[in-house]
């Protein structure tokens, strides 16, 4: 007989604590994405952050997202000492917001109540649950963020679980207890968690847990074994400090690791964890910032193998090196060609059959030798494989370019650069002569090379370059230089390509052809 499976409840806060990252900053259209994104995923509970602390915040619940299955919710705190539920104005404008769950931050550490608040331990009590009233009264599910919870715990067991307490009594349907400063190790988490599951043994219980110790997804899972219910965390593991416990590592060890995959559901089915690696990349993608690459399950090298005897075991059986499906997740697995590769490597990469596999990797390892790097430059290997065996199209060739870079005085008498490229091409047999201008001498190819391509333009409309990363090979003044472009399309595809030379224009011209010419190929552009 089947053994039903208990409910775990997933918490998104990303669109609150991943604000107090260093360096985020959410626009209310910003938020309005990412929280369509993680209905989508899956997840029970949105905290879209606090209303009335600041304009972003107070717009996004003025104007709630059409969430279908997530509980959009409102972040505060317990009222103030000295004033009732009704007469606080910050808790009054999260009580009035348009939210269908009020999570309420409150201190549990008897020494943070002394020393931070400055009221009676019994002040605190009373403010806890006076404020768990008011949610209910405004008809609200109310959630209690049981801050400072486990250092409060260890000092003064008493007083935690009597604030615990307060908020059960009052009416809090879910006590969240918060790991704040992020230092508490997995088996005091669990230790703890299990005590208090003992003492309140009809509260439902949370995790929230800060990555201070690299732990949080463990403190998180050591919860879920003693007694939580409800799990806490963010998108790609951002907030304040080191971050929360990211869920997209938490996600995955839930759904595919033993034992909670046999024991726990959540509401993200098996269709919403393939969109896992979208959605993190989607948040990136919001914030302007490269995804970290390493990343446990949604990293571009999560399931990447580069070695030779790896890539011929993986090719046997997946299992080898990889600890779950990369497409469970929405990843894929890549094995990049370079100096390390074997045969299956290159065969890996073919994207057509028919080639010399032996000159291809030879011809690999030689242009390595010479600077190139095809790790992180997949495309230019394909292009690359493609040239030799006589199967890319023609869609353009470089007749010369230049760069000129000029330094004029401004208007405040400072110096500023300019740059201007031009290019000339034959496309179809047609001569196209192209200039542009930029932020520096790539930039201006850049913009010169794709201001006229002739019939391939509209090709292009969707191209943008995201990132260039420059190396230097060798010292002296005549170094050799490597550029690498990242580049990506309205489609959300994204693909790297190379260039080496001694002259750091001719590095970055090659790259940004490449980039352009595999995109071309990529949507079956026609050649001539």
């Amino acid at each position: 007989m089947t053994v039903p499976k208990e409910r775990l409840y997933i918490f998104d806060t990303t669109l609150r604590d991943g604000a107090q990252t260093q360096g985020v900053d959410f626009s209310v259209e910003d938020k309005r994405q990412i929280a369509l994104a993680l209905d989508q995923l899956g997840v029970d509970y949105i905290e879209g952050g606090w209303p009335g602390a600041n304009p972003t915040d107070t717009a996004f619940f003025g104007d709630r997202p059409p969430l279908k299955r997530a509980r959009f919710t409102a972040f505060g705190m317990t009222k103030r000492a000295g004033r009732s539920a009704a007469n606080d104005p910050s808790l009054a404008q999260v009580l009035d917001a348009a939210a269908d769950a009020i999570c309420l931050v409150g201190k549990t550490s008897a020494y943070q109540v002394r020393v931070a608040l400055e009221i009676s331990l019994e002040e605190n009590l009373d403010n806890i649950a006076r404020s768990m009233e008011a949610v209910a009264a405004k008809k609200r599910e109310p959630l209690f963020d049981a801050e400072h919870f486990f250092d409060g715990y260890k000092e003064n067991p008493d007083y935690a679980l009597s604030c615990l307490k307060a908020a059960h009594d009052a009416g809090a349907k879910w006590l969240v207890l918060c790991d704040t400063n992020g230092g508490s190790m997995p088996e005091d988490v669990y230790r703890i968690v299990s005590d208090v599951r003992a003492k309140l043994p009809d509260a439902n219980l949370g995790i929230h847990a800060h990555n201070d110790t690299e732990q949080a997804v463990a403190v998180s899972l050591a919860a879920i074994r003693a007694g939580a219910r409800q799990v806490q965390g963010t998108l790609n593991g951002l907030g304040e400090r080191c971050g929360n416990a990211n869920l997209c590592a938490l996600l995955p060890n839930l759904m595919l690791k033993e034992p909670f995959a046999s024991q726990f559901e959540t509401g993200v089915t098996k269709e919403g964890l393939a969109q896992l690696t979208h959605v993190s990349r989607l948040l990136d993608e919001i914030l302007n910032r490269a995804p970290n690459r390493y990343a446990a399950y949604v990293g571009a090298s999560a399931f990447t193998h580069k070695g030779g005897l790896h890539v011929s075991a993986v090719v046997k059986d997946p299992h080898t090196y990889e600890h779950v499906p990369p497409e469970s997740v929405g990843n894929k697995r890549t094995m990049p060609v370079s100096a390390q590769s074997g045969r299956a490597n290159v065969a890996a990469n073919m994207v057509t059959e028919g080639g010399d596999l032996s000159r291809l990797l030879q011809d690999v390892k030689r242009r390595e030798f010479e600077g190139y790097s095809y790790d992180d430059a997949a495309a230019s290997f394909e292009l690359l494989a493609l040239r030799q065996q006589n199967k890319l199209p023609r869609y353009f060739t470089v007749e010369q370019f230049s760069v000129t870079v000029e330094s004029l005085k401004g208007p405040s008498g400072d110096l500023v650069s300019r740059s201007k490229a031009a290019v000339e091409l034959m496309v179809a047999g047609e001569k196209i002569r192209s200039a542009g201008t930029g932020n520096g001498p790539v930039n201006a190819l850049d913009a010169a090379l794709r201001k006229d391509l002739g019939k391939y333009s509209p090709f292009l409309a969707d191209l943008r370059l995201v990132d260039y990363k420059v190396r230097i090979l060798t010292s002296g003044t005549e170094a050799v230089t490597r550029v690498m472009v990242e580049s990506a399309d309205g489609k959300g595809n994204r693909w790297s390509t190379v260039g080496v030379s001694e002259n750091i224009v001719d590095a970055s011209f090659e790259a940004l052809t490449d980039s352009i010419i595999y995109k071309l190929y990529k949507d079956s552009a026609p050649g001539f």
